[in-house]
């Protein structure tokens, strides 16, 4: 046995033994009552089912919908859309803030849902009650602000008066995954909804009660049933239904799919978000807090077992501080406890789906076989659950290794050595991805000034992931192959409307009048041209 074998995981439980008394069980979260309640919101006429990842045992029987099942969601979006878009904004953005409100009330239940679903620790399930909150208040907040009508200066100053109107664009298409499933799904649509719109959701078939469940919530808040469908099924089924019926798509998953999604929307010449892959890299300078930027990392690599998209996959560490970060992450890694419980405790997760957890194992292994160095984990954990695995430190790699380049997606992470900034932030912008980045020193300025450098969409300085993410005002999404669009701040809600402008002209037209011949009208405007820009009108 190892030593990480037997410093990680004290939390773990035997997945076969019975729960002890007073600690809830998936049967006691996922009553044939709940899944009645939930499921009355899709539109299926197939059956499927979804599993836990802590044990592998079906959570609940699920309607499965067929491309026809698609059809008729967007129907009944469709029908239902105009009456909530002449809604006033204000009625539709209370709606958001009554949302907040009944999610942090009802908290145990989603946080219960998103553990079993995903397999995540529960504080990694509360990130989720946390960004779905701040979401909801500030969209609540701030829509009627952001669609507000503008006046802009017209054509001809005094003569044109134009105003600026944001439509919403009808029914969006939404398609999330199973990493975040409530953060992904509800949260990303809040201001779709807040615009005026309707929605068609496919939630991940395996993670579906968690947005079933934030359905059903936001009904309770107000919002018209009809306008928030939902369909369950495969995804190169279903998919692609919803893309062919969608007047606007939103998406959220891997590299390779979002290319589908994009070319099919650009055939329909319908707009798209695409928030994609990654492989975020951390920098940790000279001048870091070692103790801070160790204690950073295990977040950054390990946070819901490494399934997140922002999450850190390659750290690139100052050769001066190199010994001593290692060290210090190193035991905070093996100190990570590992669990399943519905309660708070353990530090990480589990994998999400045998897929994942061979991936894992491939690029662990095939690192190892071709040089690399184990500085913690590398070990599965079926002790604990089917697809538990031990965090994990690689030091030594080097390509062709596929964790290298590949996304991982997983609780694995390389580290590397450097000598000179200009080499780190090279090496942390050779990827095709551009999603999300750390820097950790103590000197803002340069801090600031390495941050502006790396190609990335987000970049966190002495964090590693949340202090972008979680500052709604401003936007998060994907440079390179990393995504299109992004979400939060003003570019997070304009993305679901048109543009309209609307110009009235007055007193005279923008043509000859009052008796000029063309000449005439041309040397006028001419004239009118200049005395504009000398006034610095814009």
């Amino acid at each position: 046995m190892t030593d990480s074998q037997t410093t990680v995981g004290p939390l773990g439980t035997n997945p076969t033994a019975p729960a002890p008394a007073g600690v809830r069980t998936a049967a006691d979260v996922v009553t044939p009552e709940v899944v009645a309640q939930l499921t009355r919101g899709v539109v299926g006429s197939g059956r499927t089912a979804n599993h836990t990842p802590f044990t592998g045992e079906k959570l609940a029987d699920l309607p499965e919908s067929t491309p026809e099942d698609v059809a008729t969601a967007f129907e009944r979006a469709r029908a239902a859309q105009p009456t909530w878009a002449a809604t006033p904004v204000r009625q539709r953005a209370a709606v958001l803030l009554r949302f907040h409100d009944l999610v942090l009330q009802r908290q145990a239940e989603i946080l219960d849902l998103i553990q079993l679903e995903t397999g995540k620790a529960r504080l990694h399930a509360h990130e989720e009650v946390q960004a779905v909150a701040v979401v909801a208040r500030h969209y609540g907040r701030k829509a009627p602000s952001y669609l507000r009508p503008k006046r802009h200066t017209g054509a001809v100053p005094v003569l044109t008066k134009v105003s600026e109107l944001r439509q919403p664009r009808g029914v969006v298409g939404h398609i999330s995954p199973w990493n975040y499933p409530l953060e992904l799904s509800v949260g990303d649509a809040l201001p779709a909804f807040v615009t005026g719109n309707a929605v068609v959701m496919k939630p991940d078939t395996e993670t579906a009660l968690t947005a079933l469940w934030a359905r059903d919530l936001l009904i309770e808040a107000g919002l018209p049933a009809e306008v928030f469908q939902v369909v369950l099924g495969d995804g190169p089924v279903v998919g692609p239904a919803v893309v062919k019926h969608a007047d606007y798509v939103s998406f959220t998953g891997s590299t390779r799919t979002g290319r589908e999604v994009a070319q099919a929307a650009a055939a329909r010449l319908i707009g798209v978000t695409l928030e994609l892959g990654g492989k975020n890299a951390m920098l940790v300078l000279h001048d870091a807090d070692i103790e801070k930027a160790a204690a950073g990392a295990a977040r950054a690599c390990f946070s819901s077992a490494g399934q997140l998209c922002i999450s850190i996959e390659r750290l690139y560490v100052h050769e001066s501080v190199a010994d001593a970060f290692v060290e210090r992450f190193a035991a905070r890694t093996k100190a990570l406890r590992l669990g399943s419980a519905l309660a708070y405790g353990a530090d990480m997760g589990s994998l999400v789906g045998e897929a994942q957890l061979e991936t894992v194992k491939r690029h662990v292994e095939e690192a190892v076989a071709k040089g690399a160095k184990l500085v913690a984990g590398g070990v599965h954990r079926p002790d604990i659950g089917p697809l538990f695995y031990e965090p994990t430190i690689l030091e030594g790699v080097e390509a062709p290794m596929a964790v290298c380049t590949e996304e991982t997606f997983g609780p694995v992470v390389s580290l590397y050595r450097f000598t000179e900034e200009e080499e780190a932030i090279g090496l942390a912008n050779a990827t095709p991805y551009g999603l999300n980045s750390s820097v950790w020193t103590r000197d803002a300025k340069r801090g600031h000034q390495v941050a502006a450098r790396l190609r990335t969409g987000t970049v966190n300085i002495n964090e590693g992931y949340a202090s972008a993410y979680g500052s709604v005002q401003s936007p998060m999404g994907g440079m390179k192959d990393s995504g299109l669009g992004r979400r939060h701040g003003s570019e997070g809600i304009l993305k679901y409307t048109e543009g309209q402008t609307i110009a009235q002209q007055r007193l005279m037209p923008i043509g000859p009048a009052f008796g000029m011949d063309d000449e005439k009208y041309a040397a006028f405007m001419s004239r009118s041209l200049r005395v504009m820009k000398s006034l610095h009108l814009r």
